[in-house]
């Protein structure tokens, strides 16, 4: 089967959440076996826990079933609209730990301040600048592909779908852009 041939990943994932909209539970069903894994992936990145990234993984999913509704493909694909949706449950678990004295609120003066001074809000400032402007000086295919793969959570094979290119020219494209950052962000 060709790449070109087949029906784009996101398409069918649109179709699936515009069914879940109206109520349709095999739709529902399917969008789930088809992207919990890397909705899973996402959780598990950024809560380390399993179980707890699991939980909020349901809870990503209890939220796509009563919302299904708000899905709008005009803004966004399917499987950006999930994650998104799993990585904002995911950071709402992470504040909820951070606001939660675990029943030891005699310790909340102890606690040292975490936030970031003004020097290293700044450092951080020309950080995001300087990979900004590595991320420039890449070939656009070879950005946008880094762009999806590392701040999505797209897969490799899905790139390469969205692209018309065979899986190793994606995976080269990503690991030359991957060094040509590197270099860039050294000198």
């Amino acid at each position: 089967m060709s790449v070109t041939s087949a029906v784009p990943e996101h398409d069918e994932l649109d179709a699936l959440m515009l069914r879940i909209a109206q109520g349709d539970r095999a739709a529902f069903a399917e969008l789930y076996r088809r992207t919990s894994p890397r909705l899973l992936g996402v959780c598990v990145r950024m809560l380390v826990d399993r179980r707890e990234a699991e939980e909020v993984l349901q809870e990503a999913y209890v939220t796509v079933w009563q919302r299904g509704k708000t899905f709008d493909r005009s803004r966004a694909h399917a499987m950006a609209w999930l994650v998104a949706l799993a990585r904002n449950k995911a950071i709402d678990r992470l504040r909820q730990r951070r606001d939660s004295p675990g029943g030891h609120g005699h310790e909340l003066e102890s606690i040292a301040d975490e936030e970031p001074t003004p020097a290293t809000r700044a450092e951080r400032g020309q950080e995001y600048r300087r990979l900004e402007g590595c991320l420039e000086a890449l070939e656009p295919q070879q950005r946008r592909s880094i762009q999806e793969a590392f701040f999505t959570g797209v897969t490799y094979s899905v790139l390469a779908e969205r692209a018309k290119v065979p899986l190793g020219t994606m995976k080269s494209w990503v690991r030359r852009g991957l060094l040509q950052l590197r270099t860039c962000l050294e000198s």
